[in-house]
């Protein structure tokens, strides 16, 4: 007799509406070149082999038409056996196109998975942990790393601008507890959409201060559980994040040289 929990029927919404300006190539985050190919290919392939979606919504930069045609192309490669892709346009901000995504989830969608073009290296495991802590119950889930670098706490000073005047440190804060957080996050389809619906209310300041979906689902008082990340599921923002991604791919086993 089988016991284990019977898998939700998932979605991931992809994230890949970002500029890329502080990339430097002049073009959407999701179509800088990774290994040769877009970034935006890179995290397709990765959420289809982890086999946890029935369907891949991708927020897309509004009238990005490259990117569209990417995805009609992979949709190609997948012939019959993958998930279904759609699209939709990204907002303003990422919140706005993750309610853009969930408003054009499939009918029937329990759980989803919110997962950042930008952590385009992922693997497989990640997804698989995380889509299991739904199955298990919970109703969001996060993947996380511990914190290596020490981390101070600092209160600014006249001229904390400059190098001569920089900020004063008012304490050394406990790694015990904190922890990096990482995509993809999982969540009931339910729990999301009320945390976004609640989000709406919020002034411009509370808006901006929201960092990540799991943030709008605590704000509603649910228990957040989090997972094991992978050092590999790094957020590719900056010339030196790519450069450490293609390292990533170049090395003998891939990105998976290091066990996610």
């Amino acid at each position: 007799m089988n016991d284990a929990p019977r898998r939700p029927v998932t979605a991931v919404i992809l994230v890949a509406a970002g500029s890329g300006q502080r990339l430097g190539y002049g073009m959407p985050k999701a179509a800088v070149p990774l290994g040769g190919e877009p970034i935006l290919l890179h995290a397709l392939r990765g959420i289809v082999a982890a086999g946890v979606a029935s369907q891949v919504c991708v927020a897309l930069p509004e009238g990005e038409t490259g990117l569209r045609q990417l995805i009609e192309d992979f949709r190609l490669e997948l012939a019959d056996g993958g998930p279904l892709l759609t699209t939709v346009d990204g907002g303003a901000t990422r919140a706005d196109s993750v309610r853009s995504a969930l408003a054009a989830l499939e009918d029937g969608t329990e759980a989803v998975l919110v997962h950042d073009a930008a952590r385009a290296l992922a693997p497989e495991s990640v997804f698989h942990r995380v889509a299991q802590a739904l199955a298990n119950g919970a109703s969001a889930v996060i993947p996380v790393i511990p914190v290596v670098d020490t981390v101070k706490t600092v209160a600014a000073t006249d001229g904390s601008d400059s190098d001569i005047a920089p900020e004063i440190v008012t304490g050394t804060v406990s790694r015990q507890e904190l922890r990096s957080v990482q995509t993809p996050q999982g969540f009931s389809v339910d729990t999301l959409k009320a945390a976004h619906e609640a989000a709406l209310a919020f002034d411009e300041d509370r808006a901006a201060a929201v960092t990540d979906d799991a943030m709008l689902v605590e704000l509603l008082g649910v228990p957040v559980h989090a997972v094991r990340g992978a050092i590999q599921s790094l957020k590719i923002t900056t010339p030196l994040d790519l450069i450490i991604a293609e390292g990533l791919l170049e090395g003998p086993l891939g990105v998976r040289w290091v066990e996610g």
